[in-house]
């Protein structure tokens, strides 16, 4: 299928007709051709600054945009549909997971393209197409056993979460050029159900993950204009939460709440982003070297004041600031670590409503109550917002390297799980359950980057052994030797292998596993 220098690259016969048609197509590259220059620019920008910082710099406010720190500015009100997010839940947009978290009580279900899914062709589109039929509350999904699935008449509010400016989608080109995935995620979206979702009474909400500069904000708010001048919708129908899930970014709060300001829903503490974002950006440094990352929770010094910051800088620009994850599958069969666990999130949860979070996430249906009922409890209003804090954060309050040991059940979990969860996204799921939690890939890149800061610094464990490139290669070897032998498992193993000893650090696991998804 080509027109006008506009292609779908695929050797399947499903060109998603009635996704892809001609007018959405063009209007996909007419954004692309528009702002896919940009994308190159901030990444190479991107490159820059990591140089910096690989040089010894550390991360800092912007002495330049001080006066956007300072000045007293507020974003343009709130939706009222999205005016109480307490509790979100998220997944990726499979027909059944949208109907269930559309319906599992939770105020807003995000539909997510990035993080927990894996970017086959099918899987993109036939999110689409799930969208699609939601917003036109016409989506059902027949089980083969448990019945037919259908939306309730009240349900969850709608965000969709587009992959990050780093990926690509291989099978649309422009111009002989594969769009920014984030392009073709968010613009189908947009182009198929914007003007629907407003004579709705609602609108086309996003989350924006993974942005490293306020100049990437500036980016989405342009791109935002162009879209609802291209549909034409009113400029500020479309709202944005950004996952702050990087480093450098939370040192840029209000400078990117104030390039969205009228696109603007807050931010979000991506936290399993965010301490791998830590190790990435410090991975030159080595007094900065992490601990097994089960001893790094919220209640770190670093983890803990990032999120208090994100609190304090929403609510005095007057958007929602939401809290974290609890990626905690119900236990069954054992109700003495169900409860223990439950415990956990029930503690993760009031910290953040009696710290000043206005919402909370979750990652299954099971644990919606129990967020909902601690928000309840504490938050008697719809949010937050206008709840005054005079947390006092400074820089090295957001470097602070975290404390614990290095141990060598961490080191195996960091193999078992980093190569499970590649496995996995390889096979086509990007959402997969493990030792009793919803897993994405941001597990895995904390697992693959701590292994390889690990090796780059030669890390002691406590017991005294040095963490080198042959200790982690014959451990990997062990591992592989209890598995099932497979293509797609062996292709796990060295994906894996290669990320976590190779000698420099590869920025994103999904940009070189991407190419088994797109030539298999």
């Amino acid at each position: 299928m080509l027109f006008n220098h506009i292609g779908v690259r695929l050797e399947r016969s499903d060109t998603y007709p009635d996704i892809l048609d001609r007018q959405a197509m063009e209007f996909l590259a007419e954004m692309s051709r528009q702002f896919r220059p940009r994308v190159k620019e901030l990444l190479d920008n991107r490159k820059s600054r990591q140089e910096k910082y690989d040089s010894g710099q550390l991360p800092s406010y912007d002495n330049t945009t001080l006066n956007i720190r300072t000045d007293d500015w507020v974003a343009a009100p709130i939706p009222e549909d999205i005016r109480d997010r307490r509790v979100e839940i998220t997944g990726p947009p499979e027909r059944k997971m949208v109907i269930n978290a559309l319906n599992s009580g939770a105020n807003v279900f995000m539909a997510d393209f990035e993080d927990s899914m894996s970017p086959t062709w099918v899987n993109a589109l036939e999110g689409q197409r799930n969208l699609r039929d939601a917003v036109r509350k016409r989506i059902t999904y027949q089980h083969p056993t448990k019945g037919l699935y259908k939306l309730n008449a009240e349900h969850a509010v709608l965000f969709v979460r587009p992959r990050g400016l780093h990926l690509e989608e291989s099978h649309f080109l422009v111009d002989n050029l594969a769009i920014p995935a984030s392009f073709f995620d968010f613009g189908l979206h947009f182009y198929h159900n914007a003007k629907e979702l407003v004579d709705r009474g609602s609108g086309p909400y996003f989350y924006l993950p993974k942005l490293e500069h306020y100049a990437e904000a500036r980016l989405w708010n342009d791109i935002f204009n162009w879209s609802q001048d291209y549909m034409n919708i009113p400029r500020g129908t479309i709202r944005a939460t950004v996952l702050l899930e990087t480093l450098p970014a939370a040192f840029q709060m209000d400078e990117i709440l104030y390039e969205l300001k009228d696109h603007s829903a807050g931010l979000n503490c991506g936290r399993w982003d965010y301490i791998f974002s830590y190790i990435k950006t410090l991975r030159a440094h080595p007094d900065r070297i992490t601990p097994d990352r089960a001893e790094i929770g919220m209640t770190a010094h670093f983890m803990n004041s990032y999120s208090k910051r994100v609190i304090q800088v929403c609510h005095r620009r007057g958007v929602h600031a939401m809290g974290g994850m609890a990626a905690q599958i119900p236990i069954r069969g054992d109700d003495n670590a169900n409860h223990l666990a439950l415990e956990r999130v029930r503690e993760d949860k009031r910290r953040e409503v009696l710290d000043g979070h206005d919402g909370t996430w979750v990652a299954h249906p099971g644990l919606v109550s129990l967020a909902k009922d601690i928000f309840d409890e504490y938050m008697r209003d719809c949010n937050q917002i206008g709840k005054e804090t005079s947390y006092k954060i400074s820089e090295e309050d957001l470097l602070v390297m975290p404390s614990g040991d290095i141990t060598r059940e961490g080191l195996l979990q960091n193999i078992d799980v980093g190569i499970r969860y590649i496995h996995a996204w390889i096979s086509g799921n990007g959402c997969v359950p493990l030792y009793n939690l919803m897993e994405d890939a941001a597990t895995a890149e904390i697992s693959r980057t701590q292994v390889w800061q690990w090796v780059r610094h030669g890390a002691e464990m406590s017991n005294g052994t040095k963490i080198d490139h042959d200790l982690v290669t014959s451990l990997i070897a062990e591992w592989k030797a209890g598995q099932e032998s497979s293509e797609l498992l062996d292709t796990a193993v060295e994906i894996f292998q290669n990320l976590s000893t190779s000698g420099t650090l590869e920025d994103f696991l999904t940009i070189p596993a991407y190419e088994y998804l797109t030539t298999n």
